[in-house]
């Protein structure tokens, strides 16, 4: 299946991606699903907010005295608003349309990518690794439901060595952030592309030799590391075989020397102190607390002394006002993701302390998206010349972090 492409005779294997692309009609759904998205997460959003500050805010004064003090309040005041219910129920079914606008692609040929999958497995041309663990105890927070509504999750396999929710993932993400994100830097920006940049400028001789990637699903967020720090080793870690299998060939093919193993984050299997960078994108808000607290302690054993750990999250509670906060929190009632608002009240900050970090290494900053600014604002932002827009679609990240 893997054919000879590099001047060497190097076996070079196709690229995974290429197989599901879908016919006009199914080309013509997505694009409908994903500006119906940008209706939706801006134009609808936008009135929305309008209808609370102008009907919903002030209804709640004239019967209480107060405007509602947080997310809860908010929530119990707009509930009963048909607008809200209006616009809740398009996202809902807009999240669904989503994944069902891929699947069919990724079916008709899913034979074909499997057999990709298993010769990357066998070939490995890039020099990666793939470690499986068919024993492996799928967490409850991964095997109770479908995480983001998609189906399946990150870890069902309906045949033998499937990458089937590997090669949904990647397409839906395209789908799901096609019509919102915005770009003045083509070919950059996205979570791990601007971490990683940030970090390369704003700490020029902080070079990590290699570098842990958590809740990794298909590898996204590995190659912009590569990019910022190429002499790097590369791993990547989930609880989900079929993504690992999907990511892993995806490198190879790409020829990015990646390590992916299945583990659970709580419990890992490298050995004490042997990462100098480990990061995590829209990780930890997907588990309960107590199981953040066990993986970050785990961060702090795997980091090497003067290492970093950083994180992409939603920012906390404590720093946006309670409509925002309603929100925000949408996801944890309606979108497959419990433990959301509960992660989000915590303190991030607080929770890196109790793993073992020093309070002066361990704190919160929100950085812009990478592909929304030229080189030159980003790197004005990272020497601390200008400030990051604040929180809203793909416009800028919170991170939260700590060193060793």
């Amino acid at each position: 299946m893997y054919r000879e492409e590099k001047a060497s005779g190097e076996a070079c294997l196709p690229a995974i991606d290429g197989f599901a692309q879908p016919t006009h009609d199914e080309a013509a759904r997505q694009g409908y699903v994903a500006q119906m998205r940008k209706v939706i997460m801006t134009d609808m959003a936008q009135e929305m907010r309008a209808v609370y500050d102008g009907t919903v805010e002030p209804s709640v004064k004239a019967k209480t005295g107060d405007a509602p003090g947080d997310a809860i309040a908010v929530r119990k005041a707009m509930e009963p608003n048909s607008f809200y219910r209006f616009w809740s129920s398009m996202r809902f079914n807009a999240q669904e349309m989503v994944w069902g606008s891929v699947l069919d692609e990724v079916e008709r040929e899913l034979p074909k990518m499997i057999e990709v999958a298993e010769q990357a497995a066998k070939v490995s041309p890039a020099g990666g690794t793939l470690r499986l663990n068919p024993d492996l105890a799928i967490p409850k927070a991964v095997s109770s439901l479908d995480i983001h509504l998609m189906p399946g999750c990150f870890h069902t396999e309906f045949v033998k060595n499937d990458i089937a929710v590997g090669a949904i993932y990647a397409r839906g993400t395209q789908v799901f952030s096609g019509g919102l994100r915005k770009t003045k830097n083509p070919g950059k920006g996205g979570v791990a592309d601007s971490i990683a940049h940030y970090l390369r400028i704003k700490y020029p001789n902080f070079k990590p030799k290699r570098i842990l990637d958590l809740g990794c699903t298909i590898g996204s967020n590995l190659s912009p590391f590569q990019s910022a720090f190429p002499d790097a080793e590369l791993f990547g870690i989930d609880v989900g075989a079929p993504v690992l299998r999907y990511g892993h060939a995806r490198a190879e093919s790409r020829g990015i020397t990646a390590h992916f193993s299945q583990q659970n984050a709580e419990s890992m299997d490298f050995e004490d102190c042997s990462f100098d960078l480990v990061v995590s994108s829209f990780f930890f808000h997907e588990i309960a607390v107590p199981s953040t607290k066990k993986i970050l302690a785990e961060v702090h054993r795997v980091l090497a002394p003067g290492g970093v750990t950083i994180h992409m999250e939603l920012p906390p509670t404590k720093a946006m006002g309670p409509y925002y906060n309603f929100f925000l929190d949408w996801d944890a009632y309606h979108n497959h993701e419990p433990h959301y608002a509960a992660f989000r009240k915590q303190d991030p900050v607080g929770l890196l302390e109790e793993a073992g970090f020093a309070s002066e290494t361990c704190g919160l900053v929100r950085i812009p998206d990478r592909g929304g600014l030229t080189d030159d604002e980003f790197a004005a932002f990272a020497h601390g010349e200008s400030e990051a827009p604040q929180h809203s679609n793909f416009s800028s990240y919170y991170l939260f972090g700590a060193g060793k």
